[in-house]
């Protein structure tokens, strides 16, 4: 099985910058709180290492996330499409744009869909001006997505905004009935509100759900894995959350989880390849 890790943030430019690897201490004290030995490729900030890490645990693509953030620092589309270029298909980009003009952030999803970015990254509440998943300023960015079939990762869940309101079930589930035909990863799986998200993915079936680091032995988690494991066994991704968890560690972890083989092969590998179109061109080369 070739693995797709749906969230990881390599040791490399601009991410160096932010507070996953600036600030180390309080990033490997979050590791341990959920059960994990921090990784030695995070500590010592090494590309090698981290590639390494992603063999050893036979992890065959990262999703790498552009993103426009305040104090959680932003990662540009270049940044991303420099790792893209150096390290070839191990590393699949998803873009982030500038929600405040919508003329210029459609121009860039277009030019980043033909540098080879797979999907687009929209944080709403960690934009330097915070919005709620339901702003109307993101509907025409959504509308021009949902029409090329572009899938986005919305990050409404941990730490998505000044307060817990960002991450407010209700706007997402809003927004995704407004756009039913658009592909949406909830990053972070909608945490804390896991009840509440479940239940949204149930009836939203255009949402696909990637708990990542609070998958781990956090507040809710028995319940990601009942989902996984049946209702949601199509719909939920793979994700370590680089570097809050190591590589390894938590695909080791991972594989120890109640779950049968076949969707566990599904969430770590099936699912995001039929979501990024992956498995559509395997196909076609191979015939």
């Amino acid at each position: 099985m070739s693995i797709i890790d749906f969230r990881l943030r390599p040791p490399s430019g601009e991410f160096l910058d932010t507070l996953m690897y600036a600030s180390g201490e309080r990033r490997d004290g979050f590791t341990r709180t959920v059960g994990f030995e921090p990784s030695p490729a995070a500590q010592q900030q090494s590309m090698d290492m981290t590639i390494a890490e992603m063999d050893a645990a036979g992890v065959a693509h990262g999703v790498v996330v552009g993103r426009l953030a305040g104090m959680l620092g932003s990662i540009s589309n270049d940044d991303v499409k420099v790792l893209m270029d150096t390290y070839g298909e191990r590393f699949i980009g998803a873009a982030s744009i500038d929600p405040t003009n919508r003329i210029n952030a459609c121009r860039s999803i277009d030019a980043s869909m033909a540098a080879g970015f797979k999907l687009i990254n929209i944080e709403p509440g960690a934009y330097p001006v915070p919005m709620y998943a339901d702003d109307r300023r993101l509907y025409p960015i959504y509308a021009h997505c949902e029409d090329r079939g572009i899938p986005i990762i919305l990050m409404v869940g941990g730490t998505a905004g000044p307060d817990l309101s960002y991450s407010d079930p209700i706007r997402t589930d809003r927004m995704l009935a407004d756009f039913p035909n658009l592909k949406v990863v909830l990053a972070h799986g909608g945490w804390p509100w896991v009840t509440q998200i479940l239940h949204i993915a149930f009836r939203r079936t255009n949402v696909y759900l990637s708990p990542d680091m609070y998958f781990s032995r956090m507040a809710g988690w028995e319940e990601y894995i009942k989902a996984a494991d049946g209702f949601l066994a199509d719909r939920m991704l793979y994700a370590s959350s680089f570097p809050f968890c190591p590589i390894k560690g938590y695909k080791e972890w991972f594989e120890t989880l109640p779950i049968q083989e076949a969707n566990r092969k599904k969430i770590m590998s099936e699912n995001a390849r039929k979501l990024l179109g992956l498995q559509v061109l395997e196909e076609t080369v191979l015939a």
